[in-house]
């Protein structure tokens, strides 16, 4: 009724008085010439008033919030525009269950590295109930059962799915979500079946995460940070000047369901040490960016961080950084595909492959994405190579000879194939294949926390779990030669991502098979014409 303006301001929410004197006027929380109030102490998003204008409403998490205004218009500078009552809440309760497939599969005569330390089955069998592993171990003294559908794995090599720890999928919408999400089955496609997005829009994410936890969608298991406490300046920023600041700017992404939130270049060490602290109060991990800041990288480890994400820029290191990340517990994500300090390790592989033409990329990417990033190749010295993400890779190998627990991070560069591409850098500073794959599987499923469920195959764990044709323990290129992908319980087939096993679903088309998009290039360059795409927004 034009008599209020509500509206949210770095992550909080006010009321203010809508005063209309013929010229724009900028407001927020410091506005002195009239009343503008805090609708509650805690965040909240979807701000909306009621049908008749006595109420304004928003929602946190799982909660329904709401808040009466008074009606004192004829005077915009009152004391007060709201009610003494505090704000309500309401639990929403929408609950929904976990998807859960039924009945058996079991995969007979592979080569199984389950990842449980370094034990590598040779002729080995496992076992899927629903989403469970059952049995894994010795084909010779594995009994399967009758009820069991069985596929005959000679020559082929299991692992578990692979997990990558800084996964950017693409969730920036404020609004309704895909139906199909491109960026996933590109990824289940590569074999990655655990994603963790450390900046991504809040609600965007954990709906994709909770459709996808229901069976409503297909992707990975997503876990995220929700959006970044942001240091710098800009309409997201997290403002942390106290303890009292970062409990708040925590606990908003927390009620969204968050196991972990990500310090975004915080200037000051106090008010990194003040996100510290009211994390461990809310029990949620830390992982940091420094922005290729050494000396904030070191005090990230020497205040407990969760991890270090994206490499340190400096290379060697020497015994004052190896004692101090061996003796800490904080993890090391380096993403080489976008070193710092040096060339992006991803340039060395649209280099020396034709990305453009990869069959399995373009099935479930649309081809603007592989043609801006591949098709114009950019020619660099081997040397530039040596001396930017391969020697960035050798520090990292010197760290994991400490014990450092290093991670595989692919940043979303390129969905799926790009996972691949980190794990064959880490393993050029030296790692041998098989830590290599640990720190795609089992060491990234310990630093977000979910270890004693995913990362390895063992009796009890989720099932997820991708088989290849080739062997990565002889040539670390072989991971990428994945012809089925298993996401809790559910079996894929790569060549299409239908879901095959006990279940037989086809998938849909993609908006850019439909109009004939990915066949969008040049067919005849001298007459210069072309498959024109229609424009499919959805």
């Amino acid at each position: 009724d034009n008599k209020f303006v509500a509206f949210i301001h770095l992550h909080k929410l006010f009321v203010a008085p809508f005063v209309m004197n013929g010229s724009e006027i900028n407001v927020d929380q410091n506005t002195k010439s009239f009343k503008v109030e805090s609708l509650s102490k805690n965040a909240g998003i979807n701000l909306h008033w009621s049908a008749n204008n006595k109420k304004i409403h928003w929602t946190l998490g799982d909660e329904y919030f709401s808040k009466s205004i008074v009606n004192n218009t004829t005077n915009p500078f009152a004391k007060t525009n709201l009610t003494a009552d505090k704000a309500t809440g309401i639990k929403i309760n929408l609950k929904e269950k976990s998807d859960i497939p039924e009945g058996r599969i079991a995969f007979k005569n592979a080569r199984i590295i389950t990842m449980d330390g370094n034990e590598v089955i040779e002729d080995g069998t496992i076992i899927i109930n629903k989403n469970k592993i059952e049995k894994v171990g010795k084909t010779s003294i594995i009994t399967i059962p009758s009820d069991a559908r069985v596929f005959d794995m000679n020559g082929k090599t299991i692992m578990p799915g692979m997990v990558d720890v800084h996964a950017h999928v693409g969730a920036f919408r404020n609004g309704l979500s895909t139906q199909k999400h491109w960026q996933f089955y590109a990824n289940l496609a590569f074999g990655v079946t655990t994603s963790h997005d450390p900046s991504v829009h809040t609600a965007a994410a954990f709906t994709l995460e909770e459709l996808q936890r229901s069976g409503q969608i297909v992707g990975p298991r997503l876990f995220s940070t929700g959006f970044i406490l942001y240091g710098a300046e800009g309409d997201f920023k997290a403002v942390v000047n106290s303890l009292e600041d970062a409990r708040f700017a925590i606990a908003r992404t927390k009620a969204f369901g968050a196991k972990s939130i990500k310090s975004y270049n915080q200037p000051r060490r106090e008010q990194r040490q003040q996100i510290m602290q009211a994390a461990k109060e809310l029990s949620v991990n830390v992982v940091p960016e420094g922005g290729s800041n050494f000396y904030s990288n070191m005090s990230m480890i020497f205040d407990g961080h969760t991890g270090i994400e994206h490499n340190i820029p400096v290379n060697p290191v020497y015994k004052d950084v190896l004692s101090l990340w061996k003796n800490s517990k904080t993890g090391y994500t380096p993403t080489l595909i976008v070193n710092y300090g040096g060339m992006n390790g991803e340039m060395e592989w649209y280099q020396k492959s034709n990305v453009w033409e990869n069959k399995t990329l373009l099935k479930y990417t649309p081809r603007y994405v592989v043609d801006a990033r591949s098709r114009h190749r950019i020619m660099i010295p081997e040397e530039e190579y040596q001396n930017g993400h391969i020697l960035t890779s050798e520090t990292v190998t010197a760290l994991a000879d400490e014990g450092v627990k290093v991670n595989l991070g692919a940043h979303g560069q390129l969905q799926g194939l790009g996972a691949h591409w980190e794990l064959w850098m880490l393993q050029q500073g030296g790692l041998s294949n098989h830590e290599a794959l640990k720190a795609a599987t089992i060491n990234g499923a310990g630093y977000i926390g979910v270890a004693d469920e995913l990362g390895s195959l063992e009796k009890g764990k989720l099932a997820d779990l991708i088989i290849m044709d080739k062997n990565p323990l002889e040539n670390i290129k072989n991971s990428n030669s994945v012809i089925y992908t298993m996401v809790n319980g559910r079996l894929y087939d790569v060549n299409t991502m239908n879901e095959i096993g006990n279940y037989k679903t086809k998938r849909s088309k993609f908006y850019f098979e439909m109009d004939g998009y990915n066949q969008g290039v040049p067919v005849n360059m001298k007459t210069n014409s072309f498959t024109t795409p229609t424009c499919s927004c959805h």
